[in-house]
């Protein structure tokens, strides 16, 4: 999907001021789809403004949710939901639609989803999904891109995953909140996204425990209630902004976040030389004089520094001193913006799962291209510190996980524009 809005970015101007943080993306999207199970009535704020929420927003009213949107509050029905088929273009858009599956086969014990799309940034395999459902009982069938999945009854099942997939838990956990019987889900991923899920669910009348850990332990309910629920605040944004004030070596304060979700992010920045003040819910981030280089980045699963924290920190060391070499383990085809970047002057070298980045003096205006969402705002960070004007098409992933990130930039002094 094309979008024709670009952002026209003129570098080298300081960071400064204070910003609040939006609900994460990773969180709303699963709690969205975990509304489908209770068919009442829940409240969920803190809700970002962004594309991909807006996708998930029109699946639910496709399959027949009412859904009221209110300033980053939403007040969904689900109780007149009654299609089990998750209409194919918009399930195409957004990869996380496939947390539904969990959902509607809890709901109605069958369901029909295609294969789901999303970012290009490698093959992101739903096998761990389908395995773990087949345990819990259910038949599935895949054919001509299509995948259907029918159950009697879900029943609890002792699942070990073979990797730590945040889509596989969040499916399990959905799946098994009504199973008869308990389901442990072990190696389960422990992305704070995965407790503001369970913290969701409980509070619907669900019985888990250990999300954050690596063991998660599920007692099925005969049913669950409406109920309210608070968006956690987003880790990415944040640690976006957090390499913004870096890079243009300014001063921002950060409100509203969780700092414990951070931890991965922020010591990786210390390393660079940035100062980090921590005071509560709110932190400090004053960029260095010059950037050190890091010598390893590894991206790995919470706790570990977030894959998708990766491109920005690529940019942000493409002008730090010295050599840093990224060792991305989580995704397969996630260097795509190594190239655009290097249009701007940086010296980066990717061999396979490795980028190898020596700095440079400066980067340069260009024309560029946001190939996915985190790419999109690492060519973002690095028009913020290029000579002359930067240029970025297709920001229509970069609206996919941020809200509004050119008003946002231009409160704490940059000069971008959206055209």
């Amino acid at each position: 999907m094309l979008d024709l809005e670009k952002y026209l970015i003129q570098g080298n101007n300081r960071l400064e001021g204070e910003v609040k943080i939006t609900g994460a993306k990773n969180s709303v999207l699963p709690i969205l789809a975990a509304t489908v199970i209770s068919g009442e009535k829940s409240i969920i704020s803190n809700i970002p403004n962004l594309k991909d929420v807006k996708v998930m927003t029109e699946i639910l009213k496709t399959i027949g949710s009412k859904v009221k949107v209110e300033e980053h509050r939403m007040i969904i029905d689900t109780n007149g939901v009654n299609s089990i088929d998750l209409p194919e273009e918009l399930v195409r858009e957004m990869r996380s639609s496939i947390i539904l599956m969990g959902a509607l086969l809890t709901r109605f014990g069958e369901v029909n989803v295609s294969f789901p799309g999303g970012c290009e940034i490698g093959p992101r395999p739903i096998d761990l999904h389908l395995k773990a459902l087949k345990q819990m009982g259910a038949e599935i069938k895949e054919s001509h891109g299509f995948i259907h999945c029918k159950t009697e009854k879900l029943k609890g099942a002792d699942i070990q995953l073979d990797y730590p997939s945040v889509g596989a838990t969040e499916n399990i956990m959905l799946a098994a909140v009504k199973a008869k019987g308990v389901t442990v889900i072990r190696n389960a991923a422990r992305e704070p996204e995965i407790m503001d899920l369970e913290d969701y669910l409980n509070k619907s009348g669900a019985k888990i425990k250990g999300a954050g850990t690596s063991i998660i332990t599920i007692e099925g309910v005969e049913r669950l209630n409406g109920t309210n629920h608070k968006i956690i605040p987003d880790r990415i944004v944040a640690g976006t902004i957090m390499a913004g004030a870096v890079m243009t070596k300014g001063k921002i304060i950060i409100k509203d976040i969780i700092t414990e979700h951070l931890q991965s992010t922020i010591a990786k920045l210390k390393e660079t030389g940035a100062n980090v003040i921590i005071n509560g819910n709110s932190m400090m981030v004053i960029g260095p004089k010059n950037i050190n280089a890091i010598e390893i980045l590894q991206t790995l699963p919470f706790p570990g520094f977030p894959t998708d924290m990766q491109a920005q920190f690529m940019a942000m060391l493409s002008i730090g001193n010295g050599t840093s070499i990224i060792n991305e383990t989580v995704f397969e085809n996630r260097f795509k913006h190594a190239e655009e970047l290097s249009r701007m002057g940086a010296n980066i070298k990717t061999f396979g799962k490795v980028s190898v980045v020596k700095g440079v003096k400066k980067l340069t205006g260009a024309k560029v291209y946001a190939k996915d969402l985190r790419g999109g705002a690492a060519l973002v960070l690095a028009g913020l510190v290029a000579e002359g004007d930067t240029e970025i098409e297709n920001i229509y992933h970069i609206n996919r996980g941020y809200e509004n990130l050119d008003e946002t930039l231009r409160r704490l002094g940059a000069k971008i524009s959206c055209i």
